[in-house]
């Protein structure tokens, strides 16, 4: 073994170090000693600070403000829960404790389940932990170690992972004190670099998903290296409750949900209302962009489900029926369809690229446990589009529809970042044709200088795929648009052009999404908005509200035009006083009021208020209708 080794810190020169030298020790040299790191990147590995260094190697660390130190750093915090509870229930079973986004939870069998009212002293012993200051150390056994050690713990649910193991693997585990648990790591060095934590709730949860097995308890919580940050989070959930599109869907009449059909929402007039409008947008932006519009049925044969690959590799999330003694499925994905359709005619190299969209419901079975209003549902519309291109037009094409993406969110007001997803373990195709697609798709983003970030193994089963990450109004990441470069598919449908040499070719196949899943859109532009929808979306966008009974004329005059123009408004001449109509107006967030009196009447005008800026004084009815028009044009 070397008695030295070559470090370089983030890039920089290479220095010389003695051998089982740690990161952290590395950190202390060169580091500005103003705020220590979490963890480190040891030659694109994810490290403890205090591994030791045996090679020569690339090292960088990582913060709270990195996506994956805020990870570690919640993880370590889910290993506080679980110590916390194990000391105040000793017989508790463990099950997993990962990070998730903006925190982290662990799953528990409890001997009595658990109660809400227990978690405050479940928090304060996780907070005495954290005064403990116990160092989180990682040690290894081999299998027989491992499973006699958690075996005589009587923890049933860690043997059953460790059988999962490779066989030759060696186990990985996390000391803290007494507390020893099954993970891979890394973590912080102690409890003490936990700062501030809060557990936010309590929820039933099926051992590894699977409604099959045991039902758990799941403790969610939270972690930051602040109180102010805590704080700051804490209120943007409380934010987030008042925006849950379940109840703004059911305040609004937007949607609603009914066990005749888990996971089948039920649209309403109002919600159909927001739908259209973000139909007739895409339709309109598909069509300038050279976009042809199709609709493939719902329900196709098995064999076309066996030549896509979806058979082998999404059977468990499909459903089936028979016809005639033939098997068929409801379609989960609109991929195969749009093969058909291009298969039905000969194309020649001009006729390249072909876009072809489609508005399409698919059905996938998702779980019980996993169904979320609009955000997980089983049956669900997605703005699907293929585009059959040569291999020379997938930059421009990717080009296209990065521009397409950006002009909607832009409309909607969402922020993005940039994932580029490689080859997942359960693939179709060769390597080197995985790896023919991820380098055209990296080429584009880096040509067009779009800052990404690598997602190792998370592209789809049969191609790489770039995804749009959008942020909304609280600071929440959601994944909707996406674009998937694909080779294998035009060999499965054996697709062809005829090139310019009169040979046959095959296509390069685009799968792409703008919305993504429609329900999930409209949820998250419920909770982005907080149901205050801009006018051209606003199911309602005006409403004529007279003073008294004498100016119900005047009032359906106005009500009468602004329906001609094509508003979609309302009137309303209840025998009720003026300010519990425009309180009631405010609550269903529609977005001008026009109040009709005596003044108004006389003047032939209109007083305007409106949803959020108030009383905005009186204006004529011609000049209301053109600054309306002109508001819903623009899309503001």
């Amino acid at each position: 073994m070397a008695e030295q080794i070559k470090v370089s810190v983030d890039g920089g020169q290479e220095r010389l170090y003695p051998a089982g030298v740690t990161p952290l020790e590395i950190y202390r040299e060169q580091g500005d000693g103003q705020k220590e790191p979490l963890a480190a990147v040891v030659s694109g590995e994810k490290r403890d600070l205090n591994t030791p260094l045996y090679d020569d190697c690339r090292l960088s660390f990582l913060y709270f403000e990195d996506e994956e130190g805020a990870r570690i750093y919640r993880h370590s915090a889910s290993h506080i829960l679980a110590q916390a509870v194990q000391r105040l229930y000793p017989g508790v079973k463990l099950g997993i404790g990962p990070a998730i986004e903006n925190g982290f939870y662990y799953d528990f069998e409890f001997e009595e389940p658990l109660t809400a009212g227990e978690l405050e002293k479940i928090e304060r012993e996780m907070k005495k932990i954290i005064k403990e200051k116990l160092p989180i150390e990682r040690c290894v056994m081999s299998r027989e170690e491992a499973e006699a050690f958690f075996r005589e713990k009587g923890q049933p649910y860690k043997l059953e992972l460790i059988a999962d193991l490779d066989g030759d693997a060696v186990i990985s585990c996390y000391r803290q004190g007494e507390f020893v648990d099954l993970c891979s790591g890394p973590h912080l060095t102690d409890t003490g670099k936990v700062k501030a934590v809060k557990l936010t709730g309590l929820a039933g949860a099926y051992w590894r998903g699977d409604e099959r097995n045991p039902m758990l308890q799941r403790i969610y919580g939270t972690a930051f290296p602040s109180r102010e940050q805590l704080e700051e989070h804490l209120r943007l959930l409380e934010e987030a409750k008042k925006r849950d599109h379940r109840k703004l869907g059911r305040d609004l009449d937007l949607f609603s949900l009914h066990e005749e059909g888990p996971g089948f929402p039920f649209f309403h007039n109002n919600g159909m209302i927001l739908w259209q409008e973000l139909t007739d947008f895409w339709r309109q932006e598909h069509r300038r962009a050279g976009y042809e519009e199709i609709r493939t049925p719902i329900i196709l044969n098995r064999r076309l489900w066996e030549q896509s690959g979806h058979w082998d590799h999404f059977r468990e999330n499909m459903y089936f029926t028979r016809i005639d003694d033939q098997d068929y499925a409801i379609k989960p994905m609109n991929c195969p369809g749009a093969m058909l359709v291009y298969r039905s005619r000969m194309h020649s190299y001009r006729d390249l690229p072909r876009r072809i969209a489609e508005m399409g419901l698919v059905h996938r079975h998702e779980l019980s446990g996993t169904l979320h209003g609009l955000m997980r549902v089983r049956s669900f519309t997605q703005d699907d589009a293929h585009i059959f291109m040569l291999p020379e037009q997938i930059e421009e094409e990717v080009k296209g529809i990065i521009q397409m993406v950006d002009r909607f969110y832009s409309i909607f007001g969402f922020q993005y970042r940039v994932e580029l997803s490689t080859r997942p373990e359960k693939a179709m195709g060769s390597v080197e044709m995985w790896d023919r697609a991820t380098a055209a798709l990296e080429k584009v983003l880096k040509s067009n200088g779009i800052p990404y970030r690598l997602n190792l193994g998370e592209g789809a089963f049969y191609g790489p795929k770039i995804d749009f990450q959008i942020q909304d109004c609280l600071g929440r990441s959601w994944q909707c648009s996406t674009i998937q470069l694909d080779f294998q598919m035009p060999e499965k449908f054996d697709l062809t052009y005829i090139g310019p040499d009169g040979q046959k070719h095959r296509p390069v196949v685009i799968h792409r999404v703008i919305y993504g899943a429609m329900e999930r859109f409209i949820a998250l532009l419920i909770e982005h908005y907080g149901g205050a929808f801009p006018l051209w979306l606003a199911p309602v966008q005006v409403v004529v509200i007279p003073l008294t009974e004498r100016h119900h004329d005047y009032a359906r005059v106005v009500f009468q035009e602004l329906l001609s123009a094509g508003l979609r408004v309302t009137l309303d001449d209840r025998n009720e006083k003026v300010g519990y109509k425009i309180r009631e107006a405010q609550m269903k967030k529609i977005p001008y009021m026009l109040v009709m009196g005596d003044r108004e009447m006389q003047s032939g005008e209109v007083a305007v208020r409106h949803r959020d800026r108030g009383d905005l004084g009186a204006c004529s009815r011609s000049e209301l209708l053109e600054r309306l028009q002109e508001e819903i044009a623009a899309k503001k």
